[in-house]
């Protein structure tokens, strides 16, 4: 017995981020026509870069070890976040540059994958610090050619903002001088530097549209015992980042109640529900969301994701339900906020269980599907909404104006207000990004009855495989 549970310690100590996503990719690949060498092929990451440079902090040289792995090239250019973690390692760039190849693909989106990383605590660093270590960073992908508006375009992911992005678009155009659409080679900047609105809620938005489409689905929720839509409907969600919270902030607004909440220093619970502005409140004042009023404290933080809900949004880091605490999961709909929350023991607990899991490669796709909509307004150098708002609003208008002079009847201020409205650039941001959740989300439900599985994870493989493999045919490259 001892050696039992040892191997399975062993196990779990090693356990490979990408041979877990490669595991779920072979899974779903059985249910695709095309052959081992195409396959093989897909599944590969074509191109990795491991980097150390050195970067002056303070009165020391320090040597900063960094990666960018390419998965994909079947489209260009590729596109994926840079993170900053002392938990970045190869082994979790490249299974989460395989997860952006097969993420784009099923919201149809036309990248390839890649993903980055730098080994450091941001917080260990100035902004000074931080600023010499990204532009040093972003100058050594430029010397390989592993970032470009045609190359390969990063974003932001954990540990990264506009803020940094900003300085890598920056350090870009100082080294390619002259180049038009130099903006391109990165996403997520600010709106005053070519970044477009919208693009700092976009993952949490697009967690909400996608678990809200499952949730209207009415044949998906009678499997659960579930009435319709998401309002009344209990909500976890671990994380209060920038997906996290954004995710709980339109769950609360459409509705929802927000029974649970959960960071590293623990988790709160109340079933009747918390006042998510508040909880934010109650952090700031205090540096912790335990002992809000009302909340009952649950000093492990895991151990919050255990409680009673209909909606489960783990929206932090990887693995955080594993065969370990499946067991104990209580949710009906796991939504995958964050890449890899799952590991693929705890997938077939849950499943086994009757679980709904919405799988993170489709879920969290929201924030490149708009950093793909900000790629092209820097292409385009046009802000959305620029050539049509006016001509919208003075349409309207007339038609209103027509309506009003049959009918002899008046609209009011705020309805006419509401009417008129012509797209500003965020309009049509969520506009694209709820039709793409929407539109993706029927795309996987209608592969799982297609190959009679409840397994959606799979599902999105099947899509996802189909689409690069089909793509990869068309490029001719298999002689």
């Amino acid at each position: 017995m001892s050696e039992t549970v040892t191997a399975k310690a062993a196990k779990a100590a090693h356990y490979s981020f990408f041979e877990g996503v490669e595991r779920n990719f072979d899974k779903a690949a059985t249910h695709t026509r095309f052959e081992k060498g195409i396959l093989e092929q897909i599944k590969a990451c074509n191109s990795v870069l491991r980097m150390k440079f050195p970067v002056r902090i303070g009165d020391k040289i320090e040597v900063v070890e960094a990666y960018r792995v390419q998965h994909s090239h079947h489209k260009l250019p590729c596109k994926g976040g840079i993170r900053y973690s002392m938990d970045v390692n190869q082994d979790e760039v490249m299974a989460l540059a395989a997860l952006m190849t097969y993420k784009c693909a099923i919201v149809n989106v036309p990248f390839g994958g890649a993903k980055g990383g730098i080994r450091i605590n941001p917080k260990n660093y100035t902004p000074f610090e931080l600023e010499k270590i990204t532009r040093r960073y972003a100058s050594e992908l430029v010397k390989k050619n592993f970032i470009g508006p045609g190359i390969d375009v990063p974003a932001p992911d954990y540990g990264t903002g506009a803020r940094e992005m900003s300085w890598i678009a920056d350090t870009y155009a100082s080294l390619r001088p002259g180049e038009i659409d130099a903006l391109g080679c990165v996403t997520g900047k600010p709106v005053s530097q070519g970044g477009v609105r919208g693009r700092t809620e976009a993952t949490g938005l697009g967690v909400f549209y996608g678990v809200r489409e499952l949730c209207n689905t009415a044949d998906d929720m009678k499997k659960l015992g579930l009435p319709t839509g998401v309002e009344g409907k209990k909500v976890i969600v671990q994380g209060l980042g920038n997906v996290g919270y954004h995710a709980a902030k339109f769950f609360y607004e459409a509705g929802s109640l927000i029974v649970g909440l959960a960071e590293y220093e623990g988790g709160i619970y109340n079933e009747n529900g918390l006042d998510l502005e508040a909880v934010v409140a109650h952090r700031k004042a205090t540096g912790s969301i335990l002992n809000f009023p009302g909340a009952t404290n649950i000093n492990n933080s895991l151990e919050t994701l255990e409680q009673p809900c209909d909606i489960l949004i783990p929206a932090a880091l990887e693995n955080v339900i594993n065969a370990s605490n499946a067991d104990r999961i209580q949710a009906r709909i796991i939504g995958e906020g964050a890449n890899g929350p799952l590991t693929p023991e705890a997938d077939e607990i849950l499943l086994a269980k009757g679980v709904i899991i919405v799988p993170d490669m489709y879920l969290n796709a929201g924030g490149v599907t708009v950093s793909y909509f900000e790629w092209l307004k820097n292409l385009s150098h046009v802000r959305f909404g620029r050539m049509d708002k006016r001509f919208s609003e003075n349409q309207n208008n007339a038609i209103l104006n027509s309506v009003e002079a049959l009918t002899g009847k008046k609209v009011t201020d705020i309805e006419r207000r509401q009417l008129l409205h012509g797209p500003d650039e965020v309009d049509l941001v969520y506009s694209g990004l709820e039709d793409t959740m929407i539109g993706s989300y029927h795309e996987i439900r209608e592969a799982m009855l297609k190959h009679n599985m409840t397994d959606m994870r799979t599902a999105a493989f099947i899509v996802a495989i189909d689409k690069v493999g089909v793509a990869y045919e068309e490029l001719g490259i298999f002689p």
